[in-house]
């Protein structure tokens, strides 16, 4: 599960943290007076106003601006909620601004130069193991570090039988170049942000930039944060940080329904039991020229009320020029399955408006094949692989 900005620097100040202060708004009248009580608590003169969408990179498309007074607030405010922010991590369409996080200004002239490194705490899938990922080219994408000047990259792995080792804080904070007070702040930095990636179940932990202030503090100007959706149930507070604003409502609606359901840019919708199955069936789609609409697991059960559920998902995209119904008939009878498809389509009458392409394939198949070619309905049945990917090119050429 994705979360803001600003709840993720919620999270990472109540493990200790030093986060750059701001105060969340959803009008340009709320920014203001969201300034005026950041003023209060920090004294800052300059705000930053932070678009929150669920995206890197806001910045680039106009995202993030610098208000320089109280006066100017509401103005910045005002050109941002609201607007259609599209970003590298955006689609075409982008995302449209709900609210905005004012945010002290942290880059305060004082006594040394101020530095930003970029930190990260995710999992290595290749050892099963957490790891630091860092660098001193912070503000940066982390992409384009990697491609042109990998050597500045650098990791620090950890044993979960130990847990973070203060030798290795102390490592990150010496090969980020800093020294005397800035380098006790880091490995404090350090050791707040892993206890924070642990405690609160996330799979990822992104602050870029994590900045060096010009007097010396170490603290985090960003914070990009998902947290495991498989730890909800146990971080009751977190899971009502979601914010459905951000994410695709078919996507959203499928997931109430217990569909397994990733809406995607092409025409062929799809409907199929198991996660393999399904980018197998994915794959045959692109094999057959075309491009899939969707991923769409319906589990293991695959009854006339489920397909008909699935059906109406799966049409909500304009896109989708017809459906391929790929079903491996194990747990669940293909015979079933296929009356479930029959029934599931008288339901549903006119609303389907564009070719069915049925694949069944295990127990039952050959009985399943001819419930559906019996049935009267115009749906296209197939038994073979080859087969389902030669009835969608006929039925979209």
């Amino acid at each position: 599960m994705n979360i803001h900005e600003y709840q993720g620097k919620e999270i990472l100040a109540s493990y200790g943290v030093r986060v750059q202060r701001g105060i969340v708004a959803n009008s340009p009248v709320e920014a203001v007076a969201a300034a005026k009580q950041l003023t209060t608590e920090t004294g800052t003169s300059w705000y930053v106003v932070k678009a929150q969408i669920h995206a890197g990179g806001r910045g680039k498309g106009g995202g993030v601006k610098l208000a320089k007074g109280i006066d100017k607030v509401e103005g910045v405010a005002s050109e941002i909620i609201g607007m259609q922010l599209i970003t590298p991590q955006t689609s075409a369409e982008g995302k449209k601004v709900h609210k905005v996080l004012i945010a002290e200004d942290v880059y305060y002239p004082g006594e040394s130069e101020t530095s930003e490194f970029y930190v990260s705490v995710l999992l290595n899938r290749a050892t099963g193991r957490n790891m630091i990922m860092y660098s001193t080219e912070g503000g940066m994408d982390i992409e384009d570090v990697a491609e042109h000047t990998p050597h500045l990259i650098f990791t620090e792995e950890i044993d979960p039988a130990v847990g973070l080792q203060g030798f290795q804080a102390r490592r990150v904070a010496f090969n980020l170049g800093l020294s005397g007070n800035a380098f006790k702040e880091m490995v404090k930095f350090i050791d707040a942000l892993y206890k924070a990636y642990i405690g609160s179940d996330a799979s990822m932990f992104e602050i870029n930039p994590v900045l060096k202030t010009s007097d010396n503090k170490i603290l985090a100007v960003d914070a990009k944060v998902n947290i495991d959706d498989n730890a909800l149930y146990r971080q009751k507070a977190y899971a009502e940080m979601r914010d459905i604003l951000e994410e695709n409502p078919i996507e959203v609606e499928a997931k109430e329904v217990g569909l397994n359901y990733v809406d995607l840019d092409g025409t062929v919708g799809c409907m199929v039991n198991g996660a393999g199955l399904a980018m197998a069936t994915m794959d045959l789609i692109k094999y057959a020229g075309f491009e899939p609409a969707n991923f769409l697991d319906v589990g293991g059960t695959a009854d006339a009320k489920r397909v008909e559920t699935a059906f109406r998902i799966i049409l909500k995209d304009p896109n989708v020029k017809a459906i391929l119904i790929n079903i491996f008939g194990g747990i669940v009878r293909c015979d079933r399955v296929a009356q479930g498809v029959v029934d599931a389509y008288k339901n549903m009458g006119d609303a389907i408006k564009v070719p069915i392409i049925v694949r069944l394939q295990g127990t039952n198949a050959e009985i399943a094949k001819e419930l559906i070619d019996n049935s009267g309905m115009p749906i296209l049945s197939a038994v073979q692989f080859q087969e389902a990917a030669d009835q969608v090119q006929a039925a979209l050429s």
